[in-house]
């Protein structure tokens, strides 16, 4: 019988330390053997960023995103899964979001931190804003038709 994974699904406006959070996620778990982590940071895109602005919709986006993370808890034999997305004001070198996938092996750990990347960048519901070095307003950013093309590699059940 497989055993429920450890699920943490986090929306927040401070930032996060991976190695605690990894350490939360593995600490007196023997039956993990593989740790796979993903931070997206915020670039500067040539020094022409200087903030992107993170919104979402509370409640939905958390219900969004354990919705992702449960359907990877359910393909792969995962012992703990880590989700932590920031809002707000981002600068660039400051962290976005965190994806930590623990298993006893390593290509469940792969493939769930892929999955849940690829799902949360056109799926979450967090909208994005880009602040201009230059002092130009703003501008809100469309989705992007790569990250869109990503999802066509995986099939989403649903239950």
């Amino acid at each position: 019988m497989k055993s429920e994974p450890n699920l943490n699904i986090r929306i927040q406006q401070e930032d996060f330390d991976l190695a605690a959070e990894t350490q939360d996620l593995v600490d007196g778990r023997a039956d993990i053997g593989a740790v796979v982590a993903f931070t997206g940071i915020c670039r500067a895109e040539n020094r022409r960023l200087a903030a992107l602005e993170l919104e979402h919709y509370p409640g939905m986006a958390e219900a969004e995103i354990g919705r992702i993370a449960g359907e990877a808890a359910q393909r792969w034999p995962l012992a703990g899964l880590s989700v932590i997305h920031r809002f707000g004001k981002i600068l660039p070198g400051e962290n976005i979001v965190l994806v930590i996938a623990a298993s006893s092996h390593r290509e469940a750990a792969f493939q769930a931190a892929g999955f849940v990347m690829d799902f949360l960048k056109s799926r979450a519901p967090f909208w994005k804003k880009e602040h201009q070095a230059d002092g130009i307003a703003g501008y809100w950013v469309d989705a992007r038709q790569e990250d869109e093309a990503r999802l066509h590699g995986w099939t989403i059940t649903n239950d």
